[in-house]
């Protein structure tokens, strides 16, 4: 493995801050992880160096810097990567220095742990050491042909892992996605709620070992040993390898699912409803044989842009859900769409599931934003155009109402004027805020801004010429005046009930 290799990771959203070709093409030996001043007698040639940087600070001595890229560089050391926790980023400092010394500086990010680059090293090195020729394998010869023929079979990962498991004891072994799921567990395995199993990978406790797939951050699969220790390292290894195997086996086995998931979306969204078309793409997507559907939109974005793995976080969250069957997709707007069919005579509560799933979906990748819109439930195909525009318009409302925080609502929570307004479309809000408010913005540059915080502030304060003159500190008759302008410009009379609420939605417009 080559340290360019690390920067190829997703998942560990490592960034570069220095080097050149030839340092990134440097093999990694091994890994140490120090905060000494003078790590140098700890140091092997050819590992890279974990640092949370706790030995540097802002107003510290610069020799503290050069002592300890020069042990680095003298140990040979093909790479620092620096944690950028302790101070928010890398120092300059640090990256004049890895300059000088010909080192190579790459960024952690807080949310990326250093036992995730010490796994991420070590089952590479494990995995190119298991293909190269070799008779020596750490599975028994006799293990490894029942474990094929199993995979050939179609055995579930079930199945799989308790084969895998059986001439060690049968070790209590959990298989689990990164939001915490349990995809398979050995028979001598406790039910693991998916909270607590969140809190076991990310704290590194017992022993874990990640399937290597071409997985998301949500929906990765590892094999979790509560005790340290239970299995050799080579042979968890060997065990991942044959689930990632299995994995890959399952995902061209839904490649069909995923045309078909695609289908009904597009069927759901088209400008003119068919409803036996409707009904094909349900009976393609083996969702045809129930009478209670309900439908669900997400949207996942980083930095105000989309996020890439809709689709990937909303399949795994609704897979925590229990008793749906589901089919999801990509929608006309690049939002994930999922149509789930219910058991017959059950109704259950997907909003209320979402929500109780949703940080965990969330914290497999804290820099984005997750939202998500849920339907009312309906009873016929034929309602399923409806339940995707409801599902949308809360979507609107959920990004509208907690920006910045991930966020699931349904119909039930639109319970206020502010959630209603949120869920209608941009060019639509922007036009009826510019025909009922555009005469107060076109009063001229002082006064329209005076009389809008005027208006809003006499709203909020229930039509009360007192409290709005003390909240605004001017005499009450500036009040009445600026009261009496606004109405005169927008053509309402703040007496009315209607006319006031006009003005309040044009407001939340905004």
């Amino acid at each position: 493995m080559h340290v360019d290799h690390l920067l190829r990771l997703d998942r560990l959203d490592l960034s570069l801050v220095w080097g050149d070709e030839g340092l990134l093409g440097q093999e990694i030996g091994g890994v140490t992880a120090t905060d000494l001043e003078d790590p140098a007698r700890f140091l092997q040639p050819g590992e890279i160096v974990l640092s949370g940087l706790v030995w540097w600070s802002r107003d510290g001595d610069a020799a503290k810097t050069e002592r300890f890229v020069s042990a680095l560089r003298e140990s040979g050391a093909v790479a620092l990567l620096a944690g950028e926790e302790t101070h928010g980023e890398v120092p300059d400092e640090l990256a004049e220095a890895c300059r000088r010394h010909r080192v190579a500086l790459i960024a952690v990010p807080g949310h990326t742990s250093f036992r995730a680059i010490t796994e991420a090293v070590y089952l590479r090195q494990w995995g190119e050491l298991s293909r190269r020729p070799t008779d020596h394998y750490a599975l028994a010869e006799n293990v490894r042909t029942d474990l094929d023929r199993a995979l050939e079979r179609g055995a579930t990962a079930g199945e799989l892992l308790d084969r895998a498991f059986a001439h060690l004891g049968t070790p209590v072994c959990h298989l689990l996605t990164s939001s915490g799921r349990t995809v398979a567990r050995t028979g001598e395995a406790p039910p693991l709620p998916a909270r607590r199993a969140v809190e076991l990978l990310r704290a590194g406790q017992g022993t874990t070992v990640r399937v290597e797939t071409d997985a998301t951050d949500f929906d990765t699969w590892h094999l979790h040993l509560p005790e340290p220790g239970a299995v050799p390292p080579r042979v968890l290894q060997e065990i991942a390898e044959l689930l990632g195997r299995h994995r890959l086996r399952l995902e061209r086995g839904r490649a069909a699912n995923t045309a078909a998931a695609g289908d009904l979306v597009d069927a759901l969204g088209a400008a003119r409803f068919d409803a036996q078309r409707v009904r094909d793409a349900l009976t393609a997507c083996g969702l045809a044989d129930t009478d209670t559907y309900t439908v669900v939109v997400a949207a996942s974005e980083v930095n105000g842009g989309a996020g890439g793995d809709g689709v990937a976080a909303l399949t795994e969250a609704l897979r925590h859900l229990p008793s749906a069957a589901l089919a999801v997709a990509h929608g006309p707007g690049g939002e994930a769409v999922a149509v789930l069919a219910h058991e017959r005579g059950t109704t259950p509560d997907v909003r209320a599931g979402l929500r109780e799933v949703w940080p965990l979906i969330h914290g497999c990748r804290p820099e984005s934003e997750l939202h998500a819109g849920v339907s009312a439930t309906t009873d016929t195909p034929a309602g399923l155009n409806t339940a995707l525009a409801q599902a949308g318009y809360a979507l609107a409302a959920a990004r509208a109402a907690t920006p910045g925080t991930p966020c699931v609502l349904g119909l039930g929570d639109l319970d206020g004027l502010g959630r209603l307004m949120a869920g209608i479309p941009a060019d639509v809000r922007e036009v009826y805020r510019q025909t009922v408010l555009g005469p107060l913005l076109e009063a001229g540059r002082g006064s329209g801004a005076m009389l809008l915080e005027t208006l809003e502030v006499f709203l909020a304060h229930d039509c009360s010429w007192a409290r709005t003159a003390e909240a605004l500190h001017v005499h009450v008759n500036t009040v009445h005046y600026r009261v009496e302008r606004i109405e005169a410009l927008t053509g309402r009379d703040l007496s009315r009930l209607d006319h006031k609420v006009d003005l309040r939605a044009a407001l939340l417009c905004r």
